[in-house]
């Protein structure tokens, strides 16, 4: 708990527009992406291919839209923040190797490893000063 007090304390000193900005525009691809998967769902049901045989496949599937939503959202406003990226990785994570098991495609990968690297960031960074977990801990 404290690493974490100390890591927000450290973001709160450091924090500027654009990192703001970077964290809206990563919550908004997110959200954008859970429609996308939810309005093609052919093509989603090609890149889960790969996944089918493992156990738990249709779990998986059922995961990823509810979490870019959620997440997405939660990611936009900087509530819960650290929450949300935790919640995003093993989907990018999966997103990424998507591209090794199946078939590549260059665009998704730079896409994806874009968006891993973001969440990497504010996993340690968090929401930053202008965000709602910083006005919520300033009303206290």
């Amino acid at each position: 708990m404290a690493s974490i007090k100390s890591l927000n304390k450290w973001a709160n000193t450091h924090t500027y527009y654009p990192l703001d900005l970077v964290r809206v525009a990563l919550g908004v691809f997110l959200f954008m992406k859970g429609v996308d998967i939810m309005s093609n769902q052919a093509q989603m049901a090609e890149v889960f291919k790969p996944f089918e045989n493992l156990p738990g496949g249709m779990f998986l599937l059922h995961y990823v839209v509810p979490a870019h939503f959620v997440g997405g959202f939660l990611i936009v406003v900087g509530l819960l923040t650290r929450w949300a990226v935790l919640a995003q990785l093993p989907i990018l994570i999966g997103a990424v190797l998507v591209n090794f098991l199946g078939e590549l495609n260059s665009t998704n990968l730079i896409l994806a490893s874009i968006s891993l690297a973001s969440c990497i960031f504010f996993l340690f960074y968090g929401s930053g000063k202008h965000s709602a977990d910083y006005y919520l801990k300033m009303q206290q």
